[in-house]
């Protein structure tokens, strides 16, 4: 019997050796976004964090126009640009983790200089406007001008495709506590929960916020 006994405990000890396939894996589970959650709050957390920003910002520009233009040698926001940026401003109300940068262009017409100073003034009438909706201005801050050095439509004459705003995600508010302990895979979910309520809702939300729309 002790024999038997003996023979028996060697036999599970050797099969406790012998990982089972797959044993590195998550228990039970083998779906391949399993634990995409925990990777990504780790990745927040520990600062390597760029492929989160790609993300948000393929987001961003997705689902918000991210772009408006100018009149001819102007940095004055019209009706359908006022429009765009309160667009803006409702998504990274819901975000308040992100920041933004603007950065400002021109057509070809005139020097590089002056164009440089005007795609400036340009991207701070939009970050100005940004924030008059309620928005934290230094989340915004950082604006950049390309002048005319980056047309989407290469020629001398005026053309107003060129001569625009960009707004992009930037990066990630150091130390907010949206990213701390985890949370940062409870960032993604608010904004997408936000981002399915009703018009009405939402609203409600920004006027709670101050940041009611502005007429244009």
């Amino acid at each position: 019997m002790r024999r038997l006994l003996t023979s028996c405990g060697c036999a599970l000890a050797l099969a406790a050796c012998t990982a089972p396939p797959g044993f590195d894996q998550e228990a039970g589970l083998v779906h391949p976004s399993f634990g995409t959650a925990t990777r990504t709050n780790t990745l927040a957390q520990s600062g390597a964090s760029e492929g989160l920003r790609v993300d948000l910002a393929r987001q961003f520009a997705a689902e918000v126009d991210t772009t408006i233009t100018f009149a001819f040698d102007s940095d004055a926001l019209d009706t359908a640009a006022r429009a765009a940026l309160q667009r803006q401003a409702a998504w990274i109300r819901r975000y308040p983790e992100l920041r933004f940068r603007v950065y400002g262009h021109t057509d070809l017409v005139g020097s590089e200089a002056y164009n440089q100073a005007l795609g400036l003034r340009r991207a701070r009438a939009a970050v100005a406007y940004l924030v008059s909706q309620g928005l934290d201005a230094r989340r915004l801050k950082a604006v950049a001008s390309f002048g005319e050095t980056r047309p989407l439509i290469a020629t001398t004459d005026p053309e107003r495709a060129n001569r625009r705003t960009v707004t992009e995600v930037s990066g990630f508010v150091q130390g907010h506590p949206n990213l701390l302990n985890g949370k940062y895979a409870a960032v993604v979910f608010s904004g997408y929960v936000a981002s399915a309520a009703p018009d009405s809702a939402v609203a409600a939300g920004q006027s709670a916020l101050g940041g009611g729309t502005a007429e244009p």
